[in-house]
């Protein structure tokens, strides 16, 4: 059974707070490391979230709906809260746990969303975005064992 039109543009409006918050986050973390590598890829992570909010933005606008944050549980939300106090006096790879734990929120989201039948147009966006992240995830994960 498809998912109905309100309830999708609910669902994508979520994946566009998640991916705000991961930007947010991303450039937070960018702006606070000095190894070149880190401070790289976190920018890259920034703006590649960006371009995703903008995608779903464009398909919530096709639908006819109001793209905007939606109501994202606190729980699934807090990934990415905690990135400002850690950033203050953590080391690279404190930044790179949290960031992680970011991610871990944002890839529950998207699988909770990839649950519903989405239709035809908007599935491979929402596919190829939790793709990316989970990527991101996994680099992140071998930066943190790394350390």
């Amino acid at each position: 059974m498809a998912v109905n039109r309100e309830e999708l543009i609910e669902c994508l409006n979520g994946l566009i707070e998640i991916c705000r918050d991961s930007e947010k986050g991303f450039q937070t973390a960018a702006d606070h490391v000095k190894e070149p590598e880190l401070k790289k890829f976190f920018n890259q992570h920034s703006q590649q979230r960006a371009q995703f909010a903008s995608e779903l933005q464009a398909e919530v606008r096709q639908m006819g709906g109001t793209a905007e944050g939606g109501s994202v549980s606190a729980a699934l939300h807090r990934g990415w809260l905690n990135i400002k106090a850690v950033v203050a006096g953590g080391s690279p790879y404190a930044i790179v746990a949290e960031c992680e734990q970011g991610e871990d929120a944002a890839l529950v989201n998207y699988e909770r969303v990839l649950k519903q039948n989405l239709p035809p147009n908007v599935l491979p966006v929402v596919k190829h975005q939790y793709t990316e992240i989970k990527r991101t995830h996994e680099r992140l994960r071998e930066w943190e064992q790394a350390a």
